[in-house]
């Protein structure tokens, strides 16, 4: 039986992920997930890329705003505001319970794997999704107004702010899971599918940490991206801008680059088929592929490439 596993961030990785769950069953499919963004905010533990991911696959995802809960309403920020207190980070009421509920769990001393799996049953998904870690680490981004924690630099600022470089402070200290490492360990595993996310802010967090990368370089089975950027700019959120601001080219090239000691293969958008051969002097096998996931289908269909880029490979 073949497993994969999806490492992933942010809502461009949810969808790739929501494709490759109509392809493959719980016991075949494993979710690594990015953590860099938790924060403590107002006295509760919030894991937004895990969240986007469980409220993805389980179908609760808001479509209107992209982030967030469907059918959701906002008395608790509307009543937070008039009580002078922040609104910048705006939590919508159904959404608030989760966070509650794995403050609550955290505190009563269950790692975030646990309280992860527990949040996920109970919106009826079934698949493995694993933090990167139950050690704290947080993404902290340098930029010409000083060094912002990324909720700071990603919601209340907007992302205006340019970027100087980043910090992932605890990665040094932190532990991958024993779950990951057992599941790249598996003789049963099939490939590794690089979410669409974006590098620095939801891909490099996990590589930061004590033995993920060495895990992704030692695993016998293939290892393939998804570029984020297409036709030089990002399908969703700040990517191209921060590499613009690091005077990385805005390409797809630059993302296979950027991740070429893990990869294998490398899937980019049919718009940048002029690449194809330079991606390819890297030494990796190339699938363009229509990687814009406005639908369901759209989802699948980049999934489908992704499997026989992995198995081509």
């Amino acid at each position: 039986m073949s497993k994969y596993l999806a490492i992933t961030g942010g809502v461009g990785g949810a969808k790739l992920a929501l494709g490759l769950s109509r392809i493959l069953g719980p016991s075949d499919l494993g979710f690594l997930v990015n953590t860099g963004d938790d924060f403590e905010h107002l006295g509760l533990h919030v894991s937004p890329d895990i969240d986007t991911l469980m409220y993805t696959l389980s179908g609760l995802s808001n479509p209107q705003t992209g982030w967030g809960r469907v059918g959701e309403s906002w008395n608790f920020i509307e009543s937070l505001g008039e009580l002078g207190g922040e609104t910048w980070f705006k939590l919508g009421d159904r959404d608030l319970a989760v966070h509650v509920r794995r403050t609550v769990l955290l505190a009563g001393g269950e790692r975030l794997t646990d309280v992860t799996a527990t949040l996920f049953r109970a919106l009826g998904v079934e698949y493995r999704t694993w933090p990167m870690s139950d050690d704290p680490v947080r993404t902290l981004i340098d930029t010409d107004a000083g060094q912002l924690s990324f909720q700071h630099y990603f919601v209340r600022e907007r992302c205006e702010p340019a970027v100087r470089g980043f910090e992932y402070r605890g990665a040094d200290t932190a532990s991958a899971i024993p779950e990951f490492i057992a599941w790249m360990s598996d003789p049963d595993l099939a490939g590794v599918i690089i979410c669409p996310s974006n590098p620095f802010l939801s891909i490099d967090p996990i590589l930061a940490l004590d033995g993920i990368r060495e895990a992704l370089m030692a695993c016998t089975a293939p290892v393939i991206a998804v570029s984020p950027i297409v036709g030089g700019e990002a399908i969703k959120g700040p990517t191209a801008k921060i590499m613009e601001e690091l005077d990385v080219p805005r390409d797809a090239r630059a993302v296979a680059m950027h991740y070429r000691d893990l990869l294998d293969g490398f899937i980019l958008d049919e718009t940048d088929r002029r690449l194809v051969e330079p991606i390819g002097a890297l030494g990796l096998q190339v699938a363009p592929a229509q990687s814009l996931m406005r639908t369901l289908d759209d989802k699948i269909n980049l999934a489908h490439t992704a499997l026989k880029l992995l198995e081509a490979c």
